[in-house]
């Protein structure tokens, strides 16, 4: 019933900018901290930024200056905006959201299907 939806992966030349969005959709109690990850083949998914409910953000070293993370409450939406865009930046590029459903006295980890950015050099 509660699911993430990522959007706006595609193809980029390095150095050009990116905006990837995360939607949360079903019975939602509350969101608390919201998340982007990213994982390329063989290797381990990594934090790329995170944001919490009153708006405090972490970055990846890697991203830092780079990236911005923000959010839309009213929209249940979580952006990740990408500049200055890296080949090594090539990932599927996941949402996680720490996320109360409706009904429940606790809360999940639940995480989108994933987006995939290509940056080509």
């Amino acid at each position: 019933q509660v699911q993430l939806v990522e959007s706006g992966g595609g193809l980029v030349q390095a150095g050009g900018s990116l905006r990837l969005s995360c939607a949360a959709s079903g019975s939602i109690f509350s969101i608390n901290t919201m998340c982007w990850y990213r994982q390329v083949p063989g290797k381990q998914r990594e934090l790329v930024a995170a944001i919490a409910s009153g708006g405090n953000t972490n970055y990846a070293d890697s991203v830092q200056g780079r990236f911005t993370i923000s959010r839309d409450n009213a929209k249940n939406t979580v952006y990740l905006q990408m500049h200055s865009l890296k080949p090594e930046d090539t990932s599927v590029y996941y949402c996680n959201a720490d996320m109360r459903a409706s009904g429940s006295f606790y809360s999940y980890d639940y995480w989108g299907q994933g987006t995939q950015v290509t940056v080509s050099s």
